[in-house]
């Protein structure tokens, strides 16, 4: 007989029933003991694990492995189709198992060190709290309150990020401390989702004790972590008594209409499966769980995922490209249908102008974009017209993936975007005790800008609201978060007026909306300090495929026809081509002209002459730039434009 089999019959009888059996020498085991000495030896080659012993507090995944992950036969972990969905290779290339590792983190710790190295093991401790919890938690359990990066290179539990013990031993208090404040339960008992667990197997070989709590099904399970508040320095590293909100992913759910209903955090960041499933290896009288959380936690950090699989022999990572796929595909799927509905209407194309309008829907239960600073979405707008001639262009990006036309401190939100290379840029932007752009987290004093797409129900009246505020030029934003000044819609509108400079025919509009969860801007202040933890995420970084995340997309496509030309011959502009730039403009019209406006050939106006004198004719200059200008003249109740070139 196989010793697989052996094993599954073993656990078989002995889980089922509680029997005691015969070794090879037909003695009795002990009444407290589920198996002979013989099969304990059999079933130790298989786990090759110790339970956990006085003075430990968490166990690593590997201890979960033999039962949770891989079921070489195919009995446990899988679907009714044969597919495998086991806990541990779904959660092996999430973020949440990379989080030690991640090298953006390591090097982000590096920078603050460098930036405030008096503050280097308070930093330490802050992050290692939430990126390596159970070593940070066993060193503090035994009395050691520093536990850094050196600790941390040599230690198997923190190396192993946010894994099984670091959640599921979480007390079912928790929900009410933040910034990695976690409250664990330290009397070896992991909770889980499902009632009545078999208790046996887990005590026996892990020296654990699995318990029920409904705590691990609901948002507060996240709190601890996700809601991140930090102190601010000054820029000479002194403490200044403030703190800032790095993120609060948390709160704004707190915020939000999902609170209190059925959907938690869990149902996007862990889908279940209603089909029931044996959650254990090799205890064949187990019956089916349901639902089923899958252990993937999604999100949105398809870069990092993706940089971090490609250098995953340097980072120590032992996991295989098909898992780290899987991981990618997922966090795409969550981006492209989970995240956002996207929509680009046409509203009307009158006074020489196309008036376009683009729908953000937030999908989520928080923010979005939501989580660490870095992170933005950038709407892209482009009309072209025949031969892909670019009539007016937004949100486009350079070669080097930055945003064309983004001004150096940060991009203010705007409703309305009527000239070439002004971006819709969805961000938070944190400002240091000089209201000065800093991506230096322990500098953060100010949000100067925040205009996130928040949630469905988010209001600023919610308790939550001091931790998640709207800030910014989004406030003033009659469609942001708002339907007839009532908030909660969860909706933005960007409204786009392209100028037409008299053409008539048909025309295209494509809308996209890009994800950037490390914008090359967000580097620059981290890449001007040198340290090995730097240098490496730098390398690979500069070799990543940085290209944004396409998230949604629309078009309007040969549905813009026939914009009538206005009759021109009453108005005459001369000369065409000016060499000084002075241009005379006369009308034949029975009304006055009122107004002419001058814009330049991205778009831009450049000047604006009333007519004050009530004269037929006006003479005016151009700007003192050699170029194309477009001239729209105001005539009663219509609008004629004329192109002129200043040689």
């Amino acid at each position: 007989m196989s010793i697989k089999k052996f094993i599954a019959i073993t656990l078989l009888i002995g889980f089922a029933t509680g029997i005691y059996f015969l070794n090879s020498a037909t003695s009795k085991t002990p009444k407290n003991k589920f198996h002979s000495e013989d099969e304990l030896a059999s079933l130790s080659k298989r786990f090759k694990r110790d339970p956990i012993q006085m003075g430990q507090y968490f166990l690593h995944s590997s201890h979960c492995s033999g039962c949770h992950g891989y079921d070489s036969l195919q009995q446990a972990n899988i679907l009714e189709d044969g597919s495998d969905v086991n806990l541990v290779d779904r959660w092996q290339t999430s973020m949440m198992a990379l989080s030690a590792r991640d090298p953006l983190w390591r090097a982000k710790v590096s920078h603050e060190i460098l930036v405030n190295p008096s503050h280097a093991t308070a930093l330490q401790n802050k992050c290692t709290s939430c990126h390596a919890p159970m070593g940070r938690y066993t060193a503090m359990f035994h009395n050691n309150q520093d536990y850094g990066i050196a600790e941390l290179e040599t230690d198997s539990l923190g190396l192993d990020g946010v894994s099984c013990s670091g959640c599921h031993s979480i007390a079912p208090n928790v929900g009410f401390t933040f910034s990695g404040n976690i409250p664990f339960d330290t009397n070896h008992v992991e909770y889980g989702p499902f009632g009545s667990p078999f208790t046996g197997p887990m005590q026996l070989y892990e020296g654990i004790t699995p318990a029920f709590s409904s705590h691990v099904s609901q948002a507060r399970m996240c709190a601890s972590c996700h809601t991140l508040i930090t102190e601010t320095a000054d820029l000479s590293g002194n403490l200044t008594g403030g703190e800032f909100v790095e993120q609060a992913t948390y709160h704004e759910y707190l915020n939000s209409a999902y609170n209190g209903t059925s959907t938690k955090c869990q149902t996007c960041h862990m889908p279940k499966l209603e089909e029931p499933i044996v959650i254990a290896n090799g205890i064949l009288s187990l019956q089916g769980r349901f639902p089923f959380n899958q252990h993937t936690f999604a999100g949105a950090n398809y870069f990092m995922l993706n940089l971090i699989k490609n250098n995953k022999t340097a980072l120590g990572i032992n996991a295989d490209d098909a898992k780290f796929d899987s991981s990618l595909l997922a966090t795409s799927n969550m981006l492209r249908y989970q995240s956002i509905d996207f929509n680009l209407y046409m509203d009307s194309a009158s006074n020489d102008t196309a008036y376009f309008r683009v729908k953000l829907k937030n999908k989520t239960g928080h923010k979005f974009p939501s989580g660490y600073p870095s992170r933005r979405a950038v709407v892209q707008f482009v009309v072209t017209r025949a031969a892909n001639d670019t009539l007016f262009k937004s949100g486009t990006f350079t070669n080097t993936y930055r945003v064309v036309g983004e001004t150096n401190q940060f991009e203010v939100h705007h409703n309305v975007i009527n000239q070439n290379d002004v971006p819709q840029i969805y961000e938070m932007v944190m400002g240091d005790v000089n209201s000065d752009v800093t991506t230096v987290l322990e500098r953060a004093a100010v949000q100067l800008k925040d205009n996130r797409i928040p949630p469905l129900g988010f209001t600023a009246s919610h308790n939550s609201y001091d931790t998640v505020k709207i800030v910014g030029s989004a406030l003033n934003d009659a469609d942001f978060n708002k339907t007839n000044s009532v908030e909660g819609s969860g909706v933005d509108y960007v409204h786009y007026r392209v100028p037409l400079s008299g053409f008539t025919g048909t025309i295209q509009a494509k809308a996209k909306v890009y994800y950037q969860s490390v914008p090359p801007k967000y580097t620059d202040e981290m890449f001007a300090f040198n340290s090995a933890p730097i240098n490496t995420f730098k390398t690979m970084f500069q070799n990543a495929d940085q290209t944004p995340f396409l998230v949604a997309a629309d078009s309007l496509n040969n549905t813009i026809t026939g914009i009538s030309a206005i009759s021109t011959n009453n108005i005459k502009v001369w000369p065409s081509i000016s060499m000084d730039g002075k241009v005379n403009i006369s009308s034949q019209y029975t009304e006055l002209i009122k107004s002419i406006e001058v814009y330049n050939s991205s778009g831009a106006r450049v000047n604006t002459i009333y007519n004050t004198g009530f004269l037929p004719e006006l003479d005016f200059y151009l700007p003192n730039v050699s170029g194309t200008y477009f001239i729209k003249i105001r005539v009663g109740n219509k609008i004629i434009t004329k192109k002129v070139v200043k040689s």
